[in-house]
């Protein structure tokens, strides 16, 4: 046996107290006792309490539903499939916002279109609201402004199955309005181009037809 193990308080370092071996609550106030640091609590809430009653022009709370709250036009709520002038989808089936996607929520179909302009359209459009972490990216990676997001936030749900939005329901006539329509591509030098390509039917044949008829055209001369 070594000196040390023989002399345990030769280990002790001078000054320095044992470590408590028992555990000891620490003494509560005569004010603790009593619960009386809950008071400045419930000030605090009963203060908030009558300044919404009384003081009507700052208001805090509002009268859902009759009363919402306006949204920023950049609001990342319910999604929306934007169609063509025809009132077809304007998806072409890319799966470049299922790429993009973090929370892997939207599943795609595609199916062949009766349009060689348009070549797949989605049979199956589906997203997971539940998934859905309304992040923006399927919004920016669609190449056709296929699917844009509103300002719409009322989204309950009684069971799993109606989290689940197909294409029929996101594509409602209500996503018409301008005043309704939230985060999407803005392209301010674009907007009247592309006002006009939304109201005619575009032609990519057609346009590619007139296109190079110029330079047929010079060849030939």
């Amino acid at each position: 046996m070594t000196e040390l193990e023989a002399r345990p308080e030769a280990l002790q370092l001078p000054g320095v107290q044992d470590h408590p071996k028992e555990v000891r609550p620490r003494p509560m106030s005569l004010g603790e006792r009593l619960y009386l640091p809950l008071l400045a609590g419930m000030t605090v809430t009963l203060r908030h309490f009558f300044q919404n009653i009384f003081r009507t022009r700052e208001r805090v709370t509002i009268q859902y539903p009759e009363e919402r709250r306006d949204y920023s036009h950049r609001y990342r709520g319910h999604h929306i499939l934007t169609t063509r002038p025809d009132g077809s989808v304007r998806c072409v089936a890319c799966f470049l916002c299922a790429t993009a996607c973090p929370a892997d929520c939207i599943h795609i179909e595609a199916g062949e279109h009766h349009d060689v302009n348009v070549e797949k359209y989605p049979v199956v459009y589906e997203i997971d609201m539940l998934r859905c972490v309304f992040c923006g990216y399927c919004v920016d990676a669609c190449p056709e402004e296929a699917i844009i997001m509103s300002n719409n936030y009322d989204m309950a749900f009684y069971s799993r199955s109606q989290s689940i939005v197909g294409k029929e329901d996101l594509m409602k006539p209500f996503t018409f309005d301008p005043g309704k329509l939230g985060y999407r591509p803005r392209f301010p030098e674009e907007e009247e181009k592309r006002a006009a390509m939304r109201r005619e039917a575009f032609d990519l044949v057609a346009a590619a037809k007139a296109k190079g008829e110029p330079q047929s055209r010079v060849a030939a001369g």
